[in-house]
């Protein structure tokens, strides 16, 4: 199965649902002509990221109304979007991306690791690392700071999941993230994995750009500067279903998630305990 992917690498408007679901929709439509069957976009891409309170994200968190146009445009086109937002959910405030895939209900993946910075210093943590199911490939999704910790990506990987896809806001200074981090989670897992940052400016930070769709391999099928743009990819999901790899019968063999040892990381799911005096 070849599903084909696009990554929108977009500058926002701060604080305009409405504006950016325009623009997403637009986009959707460009791609579809191409015969793209699943389009990323950035974290926070509806509402913005760089907030500095939370009574400032309660106040514009994204509506009903503006996923119900982005829905009509998927099910229109016969998609699959993946767009992050802010989420308000009662009294808590969620940093999340939405699943909106033609003829079905949304779903919502809410971020689960969370640094102190922007809209994240807001948030509750999500609680659940779940691989979504659609008609094009089943989809791991991670938010931006998600993919540090590499336990994250595994899991994904050991639940089946065929692409990874990660709508991030990288500023200045994640440089090591969009070279290289997203690659060897790519790699060591044997997933495709479509990183998709944003472009432009934003009350005062700059973001880098640098979105990629990356083979299980490691290999970069396509990427971007920092300027606005999108990318496009064809990816032979049975790629990433082929864990084991035979270069040589019996002498050159590799296999990512056989050879683990789980008896030996039980430290992983335990609680840290660093000293940082």
């Amino acid at each position: 199965m070849v599903t084909r992917l696009a990554c929108v690498q977009e500058d926002v408007v701060f604080c305009d649902p409405e504006r950016n679901a325009a623009r997403a929709i637009a986009h959707l439509a460009r791609l579809a002509e191409d015969g793209v069957q699943i389009a990323v976009f950035p974290e926070a891409f509806l509402t913005g990221y760089c907030f500095s309170s939370a009574s400032e994200v309660c106040a514009i968190s994204a509506s009903d109304a503006v996923f119900g146009g982005i829905q009509d445009a998927v099910d229109r086109l016969g998609m699959v979007a993946v767009i992050g937002f802010a989420e308000q959910d009662g009294s808590e405030i969620f940093n999340s991306a939405a699943i909106l895939e033609c003829g079905a209900a949304a779903r919502v993946f809410r971020k689960l690791h969370l640094p102190c910075m922007g809209l994240d210093r807001f948030v509750s943590p999500g609680s659940s690392l779940e691989v979504f199911e659609t008609r094009f490939g089943r989809l791991g999704v991670l938010i931006c700071y998600d993919m540090r910790p590499p336990e994250a990506t595994r899991s994904l990987a050991l639940q089946g999941a065929e692409i990874v896809i990660l709508p991030t806001n990288w500023p200045v200074g994640a440089e090591t993230s969009a070279d290289h981090i997203c690659i060897a989670r790519a790699a060591e897992n044997k997933v495709f994995f479509a990183a998709c940052n944003r472009a432009g400016r934003e009350n005062g930070f700059e973001f880098i750009g640098r979105s990629k769709i990356i083979s299980p391999t490691g290999w970069v099928f396509a990427s971007l500067g920092s300027e606005a743009g999108s990318i496009v990819a064809d990816l032979d999901l049975e790629l990433a279903r082929q864990k084991r790899t035979v270069l040589v019968p019996d002498e050159y063999e590799i296999d990512i998630i056989g050879c683990r040892r789980p008896e030996l990381y039980g430290r992983l799911v335990e609680e840290a305990n660093f000293s940082l005096g």
